[in-house]
């Protein structure tokens, strides 16, 4: 399977592309899609929706994930980074893709083992987990990280399903069925 993660912001949206067969996690690409700051926010928000798009098109993932906006203490920023989040979304979803979102702390949970970790530390074992011989930028790293995100969500949940089912159980919206 071939995810594509999207860190997205209005100056620097990155992009990492990775592959997962089993357990095992290879890099494929990774990069920023760049946006003129002088540009005003339409223009921003096209330039996010095509540089999404022209990734998709070069590396043909079969999933997408982004990471969810958190709240932060100035709404302004919260709304612009909600906007430049949608624009990625609105890219992923008009090339048919499935979209996945995850918080900032699930990412960080999955990748660095605790959700306070800082980005050196998240761009660390993004390095270490994808066996990179250098470290990726912070906006690249981001971006990976919420793919390899995925990737743990998505195998604990085959491994859990598995499991229920040999049980003769299955999950149903959360809960518990036989």
């Amino acid at each position: 399977m071939r995810i594509l993660g999207i860190d997205p912001g209005l100056r620097v949206t990155g992009y990492g592309v990775i592959e997962r067969a089993g357990s095992r996690l290879r890099y494929i690409a990774s990069g920023t899609v760049r946006i003129p700051a002088q540009d005003g926010l339409p223009a921003r928000l096209k330039a996010i929706l095509d540089g999404v798009g022209e990734v998709v098109a070069a590396f043909h993932p079969d999933t997408a994930v982004i990471e969810k906006v958190f709240v932060s203490t100035n709404p302004q920023s919260t709304l612009l980074l909600g906007q430049a989040r949608g624009a990625a979304i609105c890219a992923l979803v008009a090339a048919g893709l499935p979209v996945h979102e995850y918080t900032a702390l699930q990412v960080k949970q999955a990748v660095a083992g605790h959700g306070k970790a800082h980005k050196s530390a998240v761009q660390e074992m993004v390095r270490r987990l994808l066996g990179l011989d250098g470290t990726p930028g912070t906006d690249s790293a981001d971006a990976l990280a919420v793919a390899i995100c995925h990737t743990n969500h998505t195998g604990v949940q085959a491994a859990a399903g598995g499991q229920l089912a040999r049980m003769g159980l299955k999950l149903r919206g959360g809960r518990l069925v036989d």
